[in-house]
């Protein structure tokens, strides 16, 4: 086990700057917590121990242990939720082997093509109900602070938008899609690439488009921001409820004629 600690590095370190506002001690402290978390002790979506238990057994106040805390969020290897605690969202990359046996050829290969090509409004709609209200509980809970500062970058893209159609589709698109890759699930993730793929089918593309007049673009613009403000606030409720609006209004979308 100690082994695969000292090849896990800190992801302040695998950047190579010494972030200046970091006093040692805190790192010092998150470097112990880290560990732990490479260790196995704390793994994907558990809860660590209370400050105050850090504190003692590192012999620091607590205001240095929520201060590594605060580092380690802003480096993605965990989340802070307010009354609740912080929560691991790091995954240790796999230990390279040294001679990888390569998989058999398997009958069973899914080609999503035809998939894609051909899904009906209907299918995605079911998809799409049970995938993104999932999809934005899990980023309530486990999107990093770096997840939501990306978000952010998107949604500021997005509000600039107020009349270019296709520029709002594919941003909006990129912006699911970043809530997505927040739950750090990446079966999650692959499956809902899949709907990404139906998006960008021509004839999904173009209905989509021409469903968003200015007055569209400016409805869902707002929904948008109040999904990110229900993210940022780990509100999972109010998160779900405006996905679900988002859904609706999507479904809408595709029965639209202009």
């Amino acid at each position: 086990m100690a082994g695969a600690i000292s090849k896990a590095i800190p992801p302040w370190e695998q950047e190579g700057v010494d972030p200046p506002f970091a006093k040692e001690k805190v790192k010092l402290a998150a470097r112990r917590v880290f560990e732990r978390i490479v260790s196995g002790e704390y793994s994907f979506g558990s809860r660590l121990a209370a400050e105050r238990n850090f504190a003692d057994e590192f012999g620091l106040t607590r205001s240095t242990v929520r201060q590594a805390l605060e580092f380690l969020e802003a480096y993605g290897v965990v989340v802070r939720r307010a009354n609740s605690g912080t929560y691991v969202i790091y995954k240790p990359a796999p230990l390279p082997q040294s001679a990888p046996v390569p998989a058999p050829p398997s009958l069973d290969v899914l080609d999503i093509k035809p998939i894609v090509e051909s899904a009906s409004p209907f299918e995605m709609g079911v998809v799409c109900s049970l995938l993104e209200p999932e999809i934005v509980r899990l980023g309530a809970l486990y999107m990093s602070v770096r997840d939501l500062n990306e978000l952010r970058i998107l949604l500021e893209d997005i509000e600039t938008v107020v009349a270019d159609a296709a520029k709002f589709a594919h941003l909006e698109k990129q912006f699911l899609m970043k809530i997505a890759e927040g739950t750090h699930n990446r079966l999650l993730i692959t499956m809902y690439r899949i709907v990404g793929e139906v998006r960008c089918q021509p004839h999904w593309l173009a209905t989509r488009i021409q469903s968003l007049s200015p007055k569209r673009i400016s409805d869902s613009r707002q929904r948008l921001r109040s999904l990110f403000e229900a993210l940022e606030n780990r509100d999972i409720e109010a998160a779900m409820e405006f996905m679900n609006l988002i859904i609706a209004s999507n479904q809408q979308d595709l029965l639209y004629q202009p």
